[in-house]
């Protein structure tokens, strides 16, 4: 939960009355609204892990530091830790590691009365044991407690490395606790599959916000997840949607053995991504359209296939006669655009023998959701009569979920966000088929 809802819970109880007329402050209203969000969100669970994002010393982070100091008072010292993940940077002019940004950060949360339990140093490099030792020292924490946490080639990498040090056992140890032995194997086949892969593919990715590519972050995992189902490494590229057009596109895409074409607002780069599609859907290249990419799709589709040459969307054009993503019904009389979209977790029929069907091995599905327009249903059975398949609708039926091509090896659109829901251990099946249809098309 962040800051902003915290905020809109107090002053929504403040205008309702519950606090009696008395004076709102940060301490106690906004402190124990965030310990009432933790405690919520923990009610049953045998160990709770709440993370605290931002830096010691902020002023934003004030308010979650004392709602977790007073945590610790209200339940006692024995259940529960603080873990404090701490910078250890590398100078290069002097050739070491520095560890006073660690006390220094750890002095601000004892002022306020947190005195971490675990210690994790993030460097780029190994921090040796003498320097854990003096951290452990300085810092009032057991030296086998300051635990080293360099950087690897993957994240994926770091659950092994951690265990490899102890951290775990000397997290249950910390909350004298017991627990069975953890359970390594699938991370063990993680890290081979990534050490000694079987195979290699190039996945595109046409974006419009790729200057910053943790845009993409959970397409990119997404990714590696299904590399490491398929057992191979997927070499990411990015492109960027508004230099391509239908004169270049194929230079640029030329050799990759698969797209995706991600989310996005606005129009800027919508042409480039029309102009890939058009490439990927003639050329028979393995695509994966995410919420306006499926309406790209379709639109390319009804551009390119159905003889309507000013098809588009209501969201870039308005004045279009042939609209084939319009504004969703139940949002035309809305005029807040924050938090107003349809937005979480929302049920999908499959239809069997599709595509996506056949990947997720089951009908009905949830997946996640955050968009305001939809596909035009005015338009759905000439699409259909064209070779488009609606392989994914909501359960009335009313709400095209997902589209396929029947005439093409994997061409798929989702208006759901798939990558939100991969995990290293359980791929997405759109994703884990899609790497699948890449390789076999390498591979071909």
């Amino acid at each position: 939960f962040s800051t902003g809802q915290i905020y809109d819970k107090v002053l929504s109880k403040e205008r309702r009355g519950d606090y009696l007329g008395g004076t709102v402050q940060v301490i106690p209203h906004v402190t124990d609204q965030i310990k009432e969000n933790i405690y919520a969100g923990s009610e049953g669970a045998d160990v709770a892990i709440v993370e605290v994002g931002g830096t010691v010393g902020d002023i934003e982070s004030l308010p979650f530091l004392e709602a977790i100091r007073q945590i610790r008072y209200d339940l006692g010292d024995e259940n529960v830790i603080y873990i404090h993940l701490t910078l250890v940077p590398y100078i290069n002019a002097a050739h070491e590691l520095k560890t006073k940004p660690t006390q220094h950060s750890v002095k601000e949360l004892r002022q306020i009365g947190i005195q971490p339990n675990i210690l994790i140093c993030r460097a780029d490099r190994p921090v040796p044991a003498e320097l854990r030792e003096k951290i452990g020292l300085f810092c009032n924490v057991k030296p086998e407690r300051v635990i080293d946490c360099p950087d690897l080639d993957t994240i994926y990498k770091v659950p092994l490395y951690l265990h490899a040090q102890g951290l775990d056992q000397t997290i249950v140890d910390a909350l004298n606790i017991w627990t069975r032995n953890p359970e390594l194997s699938e991370w063990h086949r993680i890290q081979e599959t990534l050490d000694r892969p079987t195979g290699h593919v190039k996945i595109g990715v046409v974006g419009k916000y790729i200057d910053v590519i943790d845009s993409y972050k959970s397409i990119n995992e997404s990714l590696i997840h299904a590399g490491i189902s398929n057992q191979v490494k997927v070499e990411t590229i990015y492109f960027d949607a508004a230099t391509l057009n239908h004169d270049n596109v194929a230079q640029h895409l030329k050799g990759l053995d698969g797209v995706i074409v991600p989310g996005g607002f606005g129009n800027r780069g919508i042409e480039g991504k029309i102009a890939a599609i058009r490439y990927l859907r003639e050329n028979k290249v393995p695509f994966l359209g995410i919420c306006l990419g499926m309406q790209l799709a379709a639109i390319e589709f009804a551009r390119h296939k159905l003889g309507l040459s000013i098809a588009d969307s209501q969201e870039f054009n308005a004045q279009s006669p042939d609209q084939i993503i319009h504004l969703m019904e139940d949002q035309k009389k809305l005029k807040d655009l924050g938090g107003t979209m349809r937005l979480g977790a929302y049920p999908c029929q499959l239809q069997v023998g599709s595509k996506a069907q056949e990947a997720y091995g089951e009908e009905a599905i949830s997946e996640r959701h955050r968009h305001r327009y939809e596909f035009n249903n005015a338009y759905r059975q000439r699409f259909e009569e064209a070779g488009m398949r609606f392989s994914g609708l909501s359960p009335d039926g009313s709400l095209v979920e997902v589209i396929e091509l029947k005439d093409h090896p994997w061409f798929v659109g989702s208006q759901f966000h798939p990558e939100l829901k991969s995990k290293p251990m359980q791929p997405h099946p759109l994703f884990r088929d899609f790497v699948g249809k890449a390789v076999e098309g390498r591979n071909a």
